[in-house]
């Protein structure tokens, strides 16, 4: 039987898995293995586990009160389709360590749908928001 976990313990995250996708998504191309595990290091961190074996990810970055902002959320391409990456989300937004951010911000260029399920949408007021690219 196949068994679904998720976890926010960092020494059982595959780091080499983590850096393994992430060096090839359009977000996150060529980031190197010590840059993932800086991201790690800052970060509230989700692995998502098929019968112990890592098969997901996903941070956020938070001051734990006022603003989280997730990040660096997949599930490996051989295990979509399955419900996965709802199960992750679910987790994310019920982790207690989390419970007292008031604004949730993300980026996504193509998984609205599964973010408006947990109550994410389209900024209120995007003339507010600024940003600076390096």
């Amino acid at each position: 039987m196949n068994q679904i976990t998720v976890s926010i313990d960092k020494s059982k995250l595959d780091i080499l898995f983590i850096q393994n996708f992430l060096k090839d998504i359009y977000w996150a191309a060529g980031r190197t293995i010590e840059e993932v595990q800086t991201t790690i290091d800052a970060s509230v961190c989700f692995g998502i586990y098929l019968n112990e074996k890592q098969v997901g990810f996903a941070r956020v970055i938070t001051d734990y009160v006022v603003f989280g902002y997730v990040m660096d959320v997949f599930i490996a391409e051989e295990y979509r389709g399955k419900g996965y990456s709802s199960i992750l989300i679910q987790h994310m937004m019920n982790e207690p360590l989390l419970k007292d951010i008031k604004i949730w911000r993300l980026a996504t260029t193509d998984a609205h749908f599964l973010y408006e399920k947990f109550g994410f949408s389209k900024l209120s007021h995007p003339e507010k928001m600024m940003e600076k690219i390096l």
